[in-house]
């Protein structure tokens, strides 16, 4: 039995005995003012009140006492000793009978102190009963841990108990219950003509990628393995290349899957209208989700085809499932001339978006303008982006989604003019702010800038990254060959012929054939989709026509080449009048916020200006 605390030594008292291994005596606060303290006690706490704690200048009781009319608080010296129990010792109860967890912030997850007499035999294995506490606790240092103080007023030898704090497990998002929507874009007239004969997420980007590669990629990269892309315009070169990259070619999906679902007319009268609207093509197809195979899916994530962007869509589902929301929406900080283009939201302290507003226009936008410093942004960048966007990336609860567009909002047809905001009063919407570099190349500009960003010494944005790569079709092509030309800042794909030509800020695209002479600037060409051979090339000149890709002595500025473009000696397309918007497919070209758009296929012959 171990000897009792009264008969224990000052020097020992400061030199806890450890029948078993515990903390040492710093995790206990020993750095407390005992005047501040005794002041604290004086004023908190009635008479008849007495305390035992530790404190720098050693262990002492305070008591408050009424002595002459006059309240008074009276301090003894105490002896102490530490001791730690078996781990079979019962746990006592904390404030109360709830076990300890009352207090949730301030109790157990950053631990507790344990003082007070217990009445009933002391050591774990004879320890029948369960324990008492006084009602009175002080906080420690070291969080999840409980201590009690054993003091020469204890009646008996109190133990202590040495408690990991419970383990609450954070739920985390599995991949395994996530299916993605890749919406295919619609008649996409905001990047016509590059659109006249090919769908939006087909449109060749950054030399050798497609637009479908950006979220199709982030997908794989997330672990992401069932994925649905919905498709409706001009989508055979879309579904070609889907079928090209993502069915085998060394991307697995495991027991995942890419599945196509193009727009069709089925019975009935609404089974007889083409896709309607975002909402509208998500909500002919929400029969997939009640199939076997998909019965385990719990969220839903919609992705656009026309951005680009790296993204990990696991922290935004991660974020979705902590707090617990119906819908998150990804979104960032944008300026004052591209805010009218996106679905512009507000939100809380809290993140939940409490208004959101599609493309608003005049007071509507002034309305929607927020301080962007309190996302973290300095006060220069804040007051250049005073909104916040939406990026057209959402995360749905599959029961919320199919409620929405079944039930409560059954004839609205846009995700961003009809659903949202009507959701941000009925459910739990939350922001989710992507802080990484993201852009909407759903126009011309964008599209036209974004590609030439990718040639700065310094990118914004670059396809290169080991660890999360971007996927595309492979074609096997050979290495560029390259004679005496001068390059600056431009990427030149797979498979080019380039012969003594000056190329500057521009994006050559695989087997491009550049002749002697020809001098590219600011200018993002597409390349081809097939080769023609020495033979050809020379028969073709020989008769007077023209054949794939650009011929000698050309000078080519501020231009979009699209594929398989035939483009003749002596040319200069340099709109020399700044023309802003011109329409002149019959002559092979269009003018787009002062860029030249090449026409697919088109036929500039030698000698032309533009």
């Amino acid at each position: 039995m171990p000897a009792k605390p009264h008969q224990i030594s000052r020097d020992r008292a400061h030199k806890p005995i450890n029948l078993h291994p515990s903390p040492p005596l710093h995790a206990f606060p020993t750095n407390l003012d005992s005047q501040l303290f005794s002041k604290t006690l004086l004023h908190n706490h009635a008479i008849g009140y007495s305390q035992t704690s530790i404190f720098s200048s050693g262990v002492l009781k305070l008591s408050v006492l009424k002595k002459n009319k006059k309240v008074v608080l009276k301090s003894e010296e105490m002896d102490c000793c530490c001791s730690t129990p078996r781990n079979s010792a019962q746990l006592p109860k904390l404030n109360g009978s709830d076990g300890g967890l009352r207090n949730w912030d301030e109790g157990f997850l950053r631990g507790e102190k344990i003082r007070g007499s217990l009445n009933g035999t002391v050591w774990v294995n004879h320890l029948r009963k369960k324990l008492s506490l006084q009602k009175r606790q002080s906080k420690i240092t070291k969080p999840g841990v409980a201590y009690s103080v054993l003091t020469s007023d204890n009646g008996k030898e109190t133990m202590v108990e040495t408690l990991a704090a419970p383990i609450f497990e954070r739920r985390r998002v599995n991949p395994k219950n996530v299916a993605a929507i890749i919406l295919g874009g619609g008649a996409g007239t905001q990047l016509f003509p590059l659109t006249s004969k090919t769908a939006t997420p087909a449109v060749p980007v950054g030399g050798c990628y497609r637009l479908i590669d950006i979220p199709m990629s982030n997908c794989i990269n997330s672990t992401i393995n069932k994925i649905f892309v919905l498709t409706q315009f001009n989508s055979a070169s879309l579904n070609r290349h889907i079928a090209r990259t993502y069915f085998g070619n060394g991307v697995n999906f495991g027991d995942g899957f890419v599945e196509v679902l193009a727009a069709t007319q089925t019975p009935g009268e609404t089974g007889m209208n083409w896709f309607q609207g975002t909402a509208d093509a998500v909500r002919q197809f929400t029969w997939v989700f009640e199939d076997a195979k998909n019965k385990d899916i719990e969220d839903i994530l919609i992705l656009s085809g026309d951005h680009l962007y790296r993204m990990d869509y696991l922290n935004l589902l991660q974020n979705h499932i902590d707090r617990d929301a119906d819908i998150t929406v990804s979104c960032v900080p944008v300026g004052e001339s591209r805010a009218p283009d996106f679905g512009l939201l507000k939100f809380d302290n809290k993140g939940q978006v409490v208004q959101f507003a599609e493309k608003p226009k005049g007071d509507d936008l002034k309305a929607m303008r927020v301080d962007t410093t309190l996302l973290g942004l300095s006060p220069e960048d804040a007051k250049e982006s005073p909104y916040i966007a939406s990026m057209g990336v959402y995360v749905f609860k599959r029961d919320i989604l199919l409620k929405l567009l079944r039930w409560r909002y059954p004839t609205s047809n846009d995700f961003g003019s009809e659903i949202l905001p009507a959701a941000v009063t009925e459910h739990n919407v939350q922001a989710y702010l992507f802080r990484d570099y993201w852009e909407d190349i759903g126009t011309i500009k964008s599209f036209y800038d974004a590609n030439l960003a990718l040639t700065d010494e310094v990118p914004k944005f670059q396809f290169y990254d080991p660890k999360t790569p971007f996927f595309t079709s492979p074609r096997f092509l050979p290495p560029s060959k390259i004679e005496k030309c001068k390059l600056k800042n431009a990427i030149i794909s797979h498979g080019c012929f380039l012969r003594e030509c000056n190329i500057e800020h521009s994006i050559v695209g695989e087997r491009s054939r550049i002749d002697s002479g020809v001098e590219l600037k600011d200018t993002l060409m597409m390349g081809a989709d097939y080769y023609q051979t020495e033979s050809e090339i020379a028969s073709l000149l020989a008769s007077g026509r023209v054949p794939i890709g650009v011929g000698s002595n050309t000078i080519i500025r501020n231009c979009i080449i699209d594929k398989n473009a035939k483009i003749g000696s002596d040319v200069k397309i340099m709109n020399k009048d700044g023309v802003e918007e011109g329409d002149r497919a019959n002559e092979g070209f269009y003018i787009r916020s002062g860029i030249t758009v090449i026409l697919e296929k088109a036929t500039i012959n030698d000698g032309t200006v533009i």
